[in-house]
């Protein structure tokens, strides 16, 4: 994995004893490339994970079933194995909990004979602490992957978050709002996205020239009041890259497009209120 490590400024609050940090939590977003093999899918995500350590980030996301790679968009990945991924998942819960850092792994897993887009969220200590499948499924993903059901809340220390994944990010508000509700300060959105032939290149994120999909992220923080964390794997000509939204929907931080390495964000979790998402009426 290239060395890139983009940081945000550090978040501080003045207070009557000088810098207060309790509320400021380090997150990391793994925008590194598209693995050529499932193996080299989990030596990228240990080495991710050691890096995030590294840089004191207290977890770290992964893109759309980094482990063993996503299905689809003119990536090959051999078929899916019950027995690798149990392996993987032992080999990264090991990886976290070497260096003491949470993390949001996306993969996938086989449940009745069906195969689901997931992601696996590990505990500091290497627990696990379970699953969010990904319950929104583009229509061109229906021939690969099943709908899950079902959403979940996590934590790792102070931090609250949720997760959503790529599509049902992009066009299902609600998956956020639902997170947001339940007392999320975050929500991780892992995503995978290449570029096409005669698609746009962004070099500036959010371009009016671009897709909604970097608008996308901005509208749902500031909707729910909330941080929304995106992650992306590093492909020259990506349309999207990996981003940290503010709650109040402006910019925090992005990739680069195309470099590879880790996104590091600190975030002011006593600014993620929920406020917004809190005053949603029911019909």
């Amino acid at each position: 994995m290239a060395p890139l490590v983009v940081r945000t400024r550090r978040i501080l609050k003045y207070s009557c004893l000088g810098y207060d940090l309790l509320s400021t939590f380090r997150i990391a977003l793994a925008n590194i490339r598209f693995p050529a093999t499932p193996d080299e899918s989990v030596t990228l995500a240990e080495q991710a994970i050691a890096q995030a350590a590294v840089e004191r980030a207290g977890i770290i996301c992964f893109p759309e079933c980094f482990v063993p790679g996503y299905r689809g968009l003119g990536k090959h990945v051999p078929p899916a194995d019950p027995a690798f991924l149990d392996r993987a998942w032992s080999a990264v819960a090991t990886a976290a909990a070497r260096a003491r850092v949470g993390v949001v792994l996306g993969t996938e897993r086989i449940v009745d004979r069906s195969l689901l887009a997931t992601a696996l969220v590990i505990n500091p200590d290497g627990t696990v602490a379970g699953f969010q499948d990904k319950v929104q499924l583009d229509p061109s993903e229906e021939t690969t992957y099943s709908h899950g059901s079902g959403r979940k809340i996590f934590q790792v220390g102070p931090l609250v978050f949720g997760v959503v994944i790529c599509h049902e990010g992009w066009r299902y508000p609600e998956t956020v709002r639902r997170a947001a509700r339940r007392g999320a300060h975050v929500v991780f959105h892992p995503h995978f996205n290449v570029a096409e032939p005669g698609g746009y290149v962004a070099s500036s994120f959010a371009d009016p020239a671009n897709t909604f999909h970097e608008k996308a992220m901005l509208c749902r923080a500031a909707e729910n009041t909330c941080y929304f964390a995106s992650v992306n794997c590093a492909s020259a000509g990506s349309p999207t890259t990996s981003a940290v939204v503010r709650p109040d929907g402006t910019l925090l931080s992005y990739q680069p497009y195309g470099k590879e390495g880790l996104l590091v964000a600190d975030i002011d979790t006593a600014q993620a209120t929920g406020l917004l998402a809190a005053r949603c009426r029911s019909d």
